[in-house]
Formats: C-alpha cells, sequence, structure tokens
C-alpha cells in the first residue's frame, strides 16, 4: 500500500514521520486530523518492538514453556508479526533475526506441547528462542532439536513467502528480471519446505534466509554477490528434494498484518 507518511497536524502544524512512529496521531496534541505532506510512498511496515519481558519473568527458569502461559505468548508474538513488512518508506528491507526468531517461537510452542516425552534438549532450546527473539539473537541451524525441525522450516518458508510478497509490490515499481527470477526462486523452495510441514534439515532451509539478504544488498549495491549466483545457490539440489519426510501437523496459519496506513485494520491474508 501507498501512504503518504510525512504528517503535518491541522491543529497545531507539528509535523512528524508515520513511517518513524507508526502513529496516526500527533505526536505534540494527539490530534487525529492531519494531512500527508510527501508524496505517496509504498509502505507496508509499522515499526514496533518486541518485549517479552514480562513472559520471560513469568516463566524464570523453569524447563520449558507451561501451557498455560502460551496463549498470552502467542498472542505477543502475533501481535508483533502482523505490523512487521518489509518495505519502510519504499526501501525493500530483509527478515531480520527478531522477525524469524518470533516466527520460529510462534510455531515452537505448538510443536513442544504436541510432542508427548520432549527430551531437555528441546526444553533448553525452547527457552532459547524466548529468551533471544526480543534481542535479535537468533540459535545457529546446527542447535536445532530434531524434534523442532518443523518449527525451524516453516518459520523460514512462510517469513520468505511473505517477504516475496512485498517484493513483488516493490519489482512493479523497481523492475529487474534477474530479481525476479530469484523470487520466482524463493516461491517454489519456500512452497516445498512449507509442503513438507518444515519437516527438513535446517541447515538447507538457511540459505533461503541468506538469500532474501543477498538480494537485498544486491538491489542496493552494497555487495559484490550477484543475483545469478544467489540462483546459482537455490538451484542446488537438497536432500529433502528426493526425500520422502515425515509430515509434521499443519501450524498456526491464522497471521494476518495489520495495514499501515490504518493500523487498528487487518490488510489481507499473509498465510495462504
Amino acid at each position: 500500500m501507498k501512504i503518504r507518511g510525512r504528517r503535518e497536524c491541522q491543529d497545531c502544524g507539528t509535523q512528524w514521520s508515520y513511517y518513524d512512529t507508526g502513529d496516526v496521531a500527533c505526536p505534540d496534541c494527539e490530534s487525529l486530523r492531519s494531512v500527508g505532506v510527501d508524496e505517496r510512498t509504498r509502505h507496508t511496515d509499522t515499526p514496533t518492538q518486541l518485549d517479552l519481558t514480562a513472559h520471560k519473568a513469568a516463566i524464570g527458569d523453569v524447563e520449558g514453556i507451561p501451557r498455560e502461559l502460551v496463549k498470552d505468548l502467542k498472542s505477543e508474538l502475533r501481535g508483533y508479526l502482523r505490523k512487521r513488512g518489509f518495505i519502510n518508506e519504499g526501501q525493500l528491507r530483509p527478515p531480520t533475526d527478531t522477525y524469524l526468531v518470533a516466527r520460529e517461537l510462534l510455531e515452537a510452542v505448538d510443536v513442544y506441547h504436541r510432542t508427548r516425552q520432549p527430551a531437555a534438549a528441546d526444553k533448553l532450546y525452547l527457552l532459547k528462542l524466548l529468551k533471544g527473539a526480543d534481542v535479535d539473537r537468533r540459535p545457529p541451524a546446527e542447535e536445532v532439536p530434531e524434534i523442532l525441525y518443523p518449527a525451524r522450516g516453516i518459520a523460514i518458508a512462510r517469513t520468505v513467502e511473505l517477504f516475496r510478497d512485498d517484493l513483488t509490490e516493490y519489482l512493479d515499481e523497481n523492475p529487474n528480471q534477474d530479481a525476479r527470477a530469484v523470487s520466482g526462486q524463493l516461491r517454489e523452495r519456500a512452497k516445498r519446505i512449507d509442503a513438507l510441514q518444515g519437516n527438513v534439515e535446517p541447515s538447507e532451509a538457511e540459505p533461503l534466509v541468506r538469500a532474501t539478504r543477498d538480494l537485498v544488498a544486491a538491489l542496493e549495491g552494497v555487495t559484490n554477490t550477484s543475483l545469478a549466483s544467489i540462483s546459482d545457490t537455490l538451484s542446488q539440489q537438497t536432500s529433502w528434494e528426493s526425500t520422502d519426510y515425515l509430515w509434521a501437523p499443519t501450524q498456526d496459519r491464522s497471521l494476518h498484518r495489520q495495514s499501515a496506513e490504518f493500523p487498528n485494520t487487518v490488510e489481507r491474508s499473509r498465510i495462504q
């Protein structure tokens, strides 16, 4: 969606940036009467901080996340993810570690509580996700316990799907055929992982995250990595493309993202 994010209050004359605040109210007088003073710019991101301090305090040092605390935690994670997007004031942005950990934690708590006898390593990893989510700290692929492979895989696949939605909009205004080809490869890889319910080796899902970041850097001209080399990497076959996997139950598919211009409304379904 395109908005005029540079606002001027019609009551007191204060100017502010909705791109920075995510707030339609005047920061000085709190009036909701304002006009845009810039050109309409594509914007899908609403600035917000993920704060899980209260959830960490409630859980303390117990092993795992008690079932009775899961509902509020998932609500907090969903609220954060709904607001975040990948185009900020017309500029394409890659998924951050905070976004990826929040989505993985959202999936992981469900996988964990469906497991009859989770191991100590599973519980510790879940707590590591919780403690790292709001401080931009994402565990490396080799630390993911096998039982939680689906949570990591689904988190990456659906993040890439959402990123690609915004990338398509970005490329409509900034045409680049090589980037559009990479976008198609990202879509196919993400769909395959989603079809397997995320149950793939984390190390083989991780290249999709690197590809989104390398793609943005290539479009900005701040890397030596070419779009052709990104395409070559995504073309390499993985073990799960030739192997049958046991499917995990379907994860949370209810996520929507709020409209940037009307932050209290839902823009559209972001998960197919």
